[in-house]
């Protein structure tokens, strides 16, 4: 049994708490083998800014990971890390969020996003400036936090205080709290540093579509906790608009509404006041893969995500996959781990077929542990179908 389509991309995203990029890819291209072994496979793993981030431009750009012991998202600390690209120009690094404050570092008893913090975020880039870096890339991605950055405002020297004078606590269910914020104890290297914020630009952070309403529910929080930071996020906006933005020289953007201010629970509003560039994230993260032309020279395309719904065409690694994929008229398959509501919207951007990869019901841990054998069999499974369908294709004609 053979396919016409040899040439196949694959170009998937990781599977959240369970696989990299990488391994998707790879689990991937275990099914298509058994199906064709001769397939020439362009393996193209793809990272949004969340988890993994860092390691996969540190192999791409033949730089290193840098441990770090900083604050978790708890408050705890955590073994984390930075990354430090090579190549010419000024000394970037890679910071990505959710190495440090990531759901995943949030036990599930303890997902509040009212109390985590981007504490550890600040830290990272502190650390990275230390090592030299003038080029400063943070990856925003499966935040566990809802802080709108003040809590890496506050590690990287910023006092947000109350009415009273007193520092605020971490966290953004206090932001409702902030009367000022004083920026004379940032750290001074930050203006003579470039940084730049990979995000969605879907998310905004404040309003009916703010990130706490569209986000605050999946960390934990009540219906009535998501109004609170609701609040505590406009008082923040207010607060760095009055204080911050101008001290820093940052260009005039509305830290309310601008896109990417909602990025991992509003770090993005929080870096934007101190003069970060909130940019599309897959104009900074895929530069250097050639994705594009990758695309266009295969027959076939499949790409992967842990749940396919309605928030999949708001920016999600498949959805942009096939946008890129559809303007070279090439098909494409997405594999997730769900499906749920919206899944069908995926149809507009250019996907041609998905499917769910689990074969049962079963439990979330099992689903995590096998995940990279049953994408390895749903791909078989979509493979044998496709070379099915090749086969029946002369008959139709006929």
């Amino acid at each position: 049994m053979t396919l016409r389509t040899h040439r196949i991309a694959i170009a998937p995203s990781g599977f959240k708490e369970s696989l990299s990029a990488a391994r998707v890819a790879e689990a991937i291209a275990v099914g298509v083998r058994r199906v064709i072994p001769d397939a020439d496979l362009d393996l193209i793993p793809l990272v949004d800014g969340g988890e993994g981030t860092a390691e996969a431009l540190a192999l791409a750009g033949g730089g290193r990971l840098v441990p770090v012991t900083a604050t978790g998202p708890v408050g705890e600390p955590v073994a984390s890390h930075f990354a430090l690209l090579g190549g010419p120009g000024p000394l970037t690094a890679v910071v990505e969020m959710a190495a440090v404050a990531g759901l995943a570092l949030v036990p599930p008893g303890l997902r509040h996003p009212g109390a985590t913090t981007t504490y550890g975020v600040g830290e990272l880039i502190r650390a990275a400036l230390d090592a030299g870096a003038r080029r400063i890339l943070i990856g925003c991605g499966d935040s566990g936090t809802s802080d709108g950055g003040a809590g890496a405002l506050q590690a990287l020297g910023a006092r947000l205080t109350d009415r009273h004078g007193r520092e605020l606590r971490r966290g953004g269910g206090v932001l409702h709290e902030l009367e000022r914020v004083d920026p004379s104890g940032l750290d001074p290297r930050l203006a003579r540093t470039e940084l730049l914020v990979a995000c969605n630009p879907y998310n905004v952070l404040c309003g009916k579509r703010g990130v706490a309403r569209v986000f605050g529910p999946q960390k934990g929080a009540t219906p009535a906790e998501v109004e609170l930071l609701s609040v505590g996020l406009e008082r923040l906006a207010d607060v760095l608009t009055r204080d911050l933005a101008p001290a820093s020289g940052a260009p005039a953007i509305d830290l309310r509404t601008a896109p990417g201010t909602g990025a991992s629970g509003g770090l993005g509003a929080g870096l934007a006041a101190v003069g970060a560039r909130l940019l599309p994230r897959y104009d900074v993260l895929l530069d250097g893969l050639d994705l594009d032309a990758r695309l266009a020279r295969a027959d076939f395309v499949i790409t992967a995500e842990g749940a396919l719904d309605h928030q999949t065409v708001r920016g999600k690694i498949p959805a942009e996959v096939a946008r890129r994929a559809h303007a070279s008229g090439v098909p494409v398959l997405v594999l997730a781990g769900t499906i749920g509501p919206g899944a069908q919207d995926v149809r507009a951007v250019g996907v041609d077929a998905y499917s769910a990869i689990l074969p049962a019901p079963m439990t979330l841990v099992e689903a995590i542990d096998r995940s990279d054998e049953f994408l390895a069999d749903a791909t078989e499974r979509a493979m044998r179908i496709m070379a099915l369908g090749t086969r029946l294709a002369p008959l139709a004609a006929a």
